[in-house]
């Protein structure tokens, strides 16, 4: 399953100041949101994390996957962004029955691997700032403590008349060139749209419109302009191999019955059926 395409913007400035990157992700956040079926609170985070996850992976590493798994205090409630350097998106809510909201309080995690150039994985792991409890002051926590980088950052979706409206964000990062003046205008300027979602809420969001406000006065180049969509890898033949990593007793009590398997991707929801004789084979190989 794959939805319409959105863009990623990246630019510096030409004093070397500043890394500036822009998202909309509007269409891949209604992928997301439509294949995961909650509320609108849980659909607004699933934005948000999904955001900062393609920011994240798009300043530190756009051509490698970066997964962010964001834990409610509760340690039950977890919501998952996947983005690959492809652009394909996908997000997974896990919630506990009855559950219509993520606890952001004291406990809450933010967990981000990322795979390195030398194919190696690096993880980190955040407590969400308890003063902000925000998906934004999360991925900044992370960029901080995890990547060393001085980075500020704002994601947003905006939900209304029951469904995603607009989706995005920015990330601006101090490069080592940064020199005070140009670090204060911006520490000012980037007060006022610490809250995106007005700015969400009236379409002023996009992210041309995001680097033109955000660099306004400041000679600035756009280096690269991407897509990113929702999208899931899942396939007949990867399920296969999961089913077939199954212990043997395991296998053959899945075909107790002669029953059809059906089995239902928790990204994308598409259906998959294994029959009878598909899992025999799986049986000949374990």
């Amino acid at each position: 399953m794959i939805s319409s395409s959105d863009t990623v913007l990246r630019a510096l400035t030409d004093d070397g100041s500043f890394r500036v990157i822009a998202v909309d992700t509007t269409e891949t956040v209604r992928g997301a949101v439509a294949a995961q079926r909650v509320n609108a609170r849980l659909s607004n985070l699933l934005g948000e994390v999904i955001t900062g996850s393609v920011l994240v992976r798009e300043s530190m590493a756009p051509d490698y996957r970066l997964q962010a798994i964001l834990q409610g205090a509760d340690r039950r409630t977890r919501i998952v962004a996947d983005t690959h350097p492809s652009g394909s998106t996908r997000g997974l809510v896990q919630v506990a029955d009855g559950v219509e909201d993520m606890p952001m309080g004291e406990g809450a995690l933010l967990q981000v691997a990322r795979t390195l150039h030398n194919g190696t994985l690096q993880q980190g792991v955040v407590q969400v700032p308890t003063d902000k409890q925000s998906v934004s002051s999360a991925f900044m926590a992370y960029m901080a403590d995890s990547e060393q980088t001085v980075t500020m950052m704002a994601v947003g979706c905006h939900h209304a008349g029951g469904q995603v409206v607009a989706a995005g964000g920015y990330l601006v990062q101090v490069l080592p060139e940064a020199q005070q003046g140009p670090l204060m205008v911006m520490t000012e300027r980037l007060k006022d749209f610490e809250d995106i979602l007005p700015l969400l809420a009236r379409g002023a969001a996009t992210p041309a419109s995001l680097l033109d406000e955000t660099l306004y006065g400041m000679p600035y180049t756009r280096v690269a302009e991407r897509t990113v969509h929702f999208g899931c890898n899942c396939s007949p033949e990867r399920l296969s191999i999961s089913l077939a990593s199954l212990p043997r007793a395991d296998i053959e009590s899945l075909l107790e019955g002669g029953q059809v398997l059906d089995i239902e991707c928790d990204y994308c929801r598409t259906a998959y059926a294994f029959s009878p004789a598909q899992l025999r084979s799986l049986l000949e190989n374990n």
